[in-house]
């Protein structure tokens, strides 16, 4: 093998071996800091189903609305920040409704029926 030939052969191993794992490294720390900005900025849409429809929605104790502002795909309660969140639902005369729901990016749908605090009437009396 010339000189020349050997040189060549180098270079062109240099070439296709340095830049194949310089290319690699980049796009795995670029995938690995999206990773951890997601994960860290996880938001959630958060879809209400309830009954009745008009009880009042709480997050974190503040009030939100009702439940038919928050019933629809574009009518969400959308959570920005990652921690766990309280929901309460109630209205006057049923007991109220309480859960925690953490962000993680996706849409979640929430059915609530509020149970009376007092028996429907139409039923037997003792």
């Amino acid at each position: 093998m010339s000189v020349s030939s050997f040189r060549t052969t180098a270079l062109l191993a240099m070439m296709l071996g340095g830049c194949a794992a310089k290319q690699e490294q980049p796009a795995t720390v670029a995938r690995a800091e999206q990773l951890m900005a997601s994960n860290a900025a996880k938001r959630g849409d958060l879809v209400l189903r309830c009954e009745p429809s008009d009880a009042q929605v709480l997050m974190d104790g503040v009030e939100q609305g009702t439940c038919s502002d928050f019933a629809g795909v574009s009518r969400s309660l959308r959570l920005g920040d990652s921690g766990f969140h309280q929901v309460e639902v109630k209205k006057r005369g049923f007991y109220p409704y309480t859960t925690y729901y953490q962000p993680s990016g996706a849409r979640v749908t929430l059915k609530v029926k509020l149970r009376p605090l007092a028996p429907e009437s139409g039923g037997v009396s003792p």
